[in-house]
Parts: C-alpha cells; structure tokens; sequence
C-alpha cells in the first residue's frame, strides 16, 4: 500500500512539476531549428513566425538552419533534444509525409518523434521554364516534351521531393518522356535561371521574385485554385493537364512528449500570428496560403498527408538507402 502511495505521490508531484514549467513557459529564448537552407521557402516562413512568436512571447526566437539530408537532419536534432519547448523544428511536408517511405534507413520515423505544434501555411508548387525556352504555355511545352522525347530536363530540389514527384505526376498525366535532374537544394533553381535545364515545379515562395524579375516564365499553378500571388498565371487543369495538384505545406514540430499545455500554447500563438492581416498580406503576396488548426488537427493532418503521398513515392520507385 505504501510502495502505491509513493508511486502516486511521485506521479502527482511530476504533473504539478510540468503545470508549473509550462505556467512559466517561456521564460528564456527559443530556438526554431529550420531543416532547410537560408532562403528557401521553410526559411521565409519560420522567420516570418519566429518574428511575430517574439513579439507575442515576449522572448526571442532565433531561428537556426539544419539542412541536409532532405530535412532528415533537422528531424534527428530535434528528435534529440529536451522536450521542453525551447528547440522547436519549421519544416514542411517532405521530411515529415514523405521521407518515411522515400528513406530505406531512416534514422529517425518523424511521425513518432515528432509533436505536431502548429501549421504555418500551404505553398502551391508552380511550373516555371526558362525564358529562353519556346514553350509559352502547357500545352505548347508538352508538344515541345512530346517532339523531342528523353531531351527535356527537369529540375527539383532533391529525390523523393515534392518537386521531383510533381514532374513524375506532370509526366504521368501529360504522357510525355521528360528527364528527371536532382540537386541539393537551391542549386536547382539556379541552374534554371542559368539555362542548364528547361523548367521545373518549385514553390511559389521561392521563385516569386524571379518571376517579377523576368528571370523565369510561370506557366501553371499546381493547384485547384488560382494564386493570388500569380492572378495570371493558370492552373494546371486550366491549362490543359488535370490531375496535377501538387504543393508544399510548412509547419511547426516539436519533440515528443513536450507537455501539452506547452504545445496549446504555441498552436494558440503561431495560429494569431497566421490570422493577423498584415501577415495574411504578406504570405499571401508570397504565394503561400496561411493555414490554421488546432495542435490535434494538425495531428491527424499530417497522419493522412503521410499515408496520401505513400503511394505516390512508391509508384516513382524513387528510394534513398
């Protein structure tokens, strides 16, 4: 009876112990791990939140890169450190839906080391070419696919990425013998801009200003809606190829077992944050669609996005031992 009470005793102090830690919570700066580079769109928009969640907060929030392994890196820092809700990961779809079934040996399943916080936003991927390149439109580029089989190139951000699967799915549904060139990261757009290769599906965020520059030609969203961002641009149906709604989402993850009062409490701020109008303003002039949900919602969000783009990577036959 004893050996019950202490038990209980110990289980009781434990829980006053976490109610106090998260009643006091935050009280020194947080850490926001990104799992990509500086400049791409994970990055735009974790700083974006970082921002308004030290302004809310009342503590700063310094944003972190971890990129490597197509986000896998940042997945296992986070799987390692306390879960205490100071060292938060900004991540997106790819490493958390996709790259459990991608990865043969992945170190770390993010589907159970990871805390669903908060959804930042969903980000449209669009079809840009290179203004050299003499297609002006879908239809005219998968002529052009169609002419020259095997000869034209497409790049993305990695195997297995949402901008490598929407190209297989773009193939797919045009019916076109297109070319599939991997790069790590920002690499690929580069070598767009530079002509190395003819076009490729990247998120509107991170291609925005190259548009308004002239540097490269958007020709469809792969959404079912038009981007506020790119009013004239089509949709992919629109333009003729159904089938292709492709994108991004970012949101916020955080070890698990953090405590939920923790976890309630930065849903409640990132989900301010999102629905203010002058952040509204600004994502939504970037290209990406702020998004909104409770910390279990975006549980059973993240679940589904994993099981929905199973089949797609498995069907690619794309896998990264």
């Amino acid at each position: 009876m004893n050996h019950m009470l202490r038990h209980a005793a110990a289980g009781l102090l434990l829980c006053v112990a976490g109610a106090a830690g998260a009643q006091d919570y935050p009280s020194k700066p947080i850490r926001m791990i990104v799992s990509f580079s500086a400049g791409g769109t994970t990055d735009i928009l974790a700083r974006e939140v970082a921002h308004q969640l030290s302004l809310s907060l009342k503590q700063s929030v310094i944003v972190e890169n971890r990129p490597g392994a197509g986000g896998n890196i940042g997945t296992d820092y986070i799987s390692k450190s306390a879960p205490d809700g100071y060292t938060l990961l900004a991540t997106s779809v790819g490493p958390v839906a996709i790259n459990p079934t991608l990865y043969v040996n992945l170190k770390v399943n993010p589907q159970t080391a990871l805390l669903a916080v908060a959804p930042i936003a969903d980000v449209p991927n669009v079809l840009v070419v290179h203004p050299d390149m003499p297609a002006r439109n879908v239809a005219e580029l998968v002529a052009y696919a169609k002419a020259h089989p095997g000869k034209l190139n497409y790049g993305s951000t990695g195997i297995g990425t949402a901008a490598h699967l929407s190209g297989v799915l773009f193939a797919e549904k045009a019916g076109v013998n297109i070319m599939h060139v991997p790069y790590k990261g920002a690499d690929a757009l580069n070598d767009l801009i530079a002509g190395r290769i003819q076009f490729m599906f990247a998120t509107i965020p991170s291609v925005i200003g190259h548009i308004r520059a002239g540097q490269l030609r958007p020709l469809a969203v792969a959404s079912e809606k038009r981007s506020e961002a790119l009013p004239d641009t089509p949709t992919m149906a629109q333009a003729g190829v159904s089938g292709v709604i492709t994108g991004a989402w970012f949101g916020l993850f955080a070890p698990a077992s953090t405590p939920p009062a923790v976890v309630t409490l930065l849903n409640k701020a990132v989900n301010q944050a999102t629905a203010s109008p002058e952040v509204q303003k600004r994502l939504l002039a970037q290209g990406a669609e702020p998004m909104s949900m409770d910390a279990a919602a975006f549980g059973k969000f993240v679940a589904q996005e994993y099981e929905s783009w199973r089949p797609i990577v498995l069907n690619s036959g794309a896998r990264i031992d």
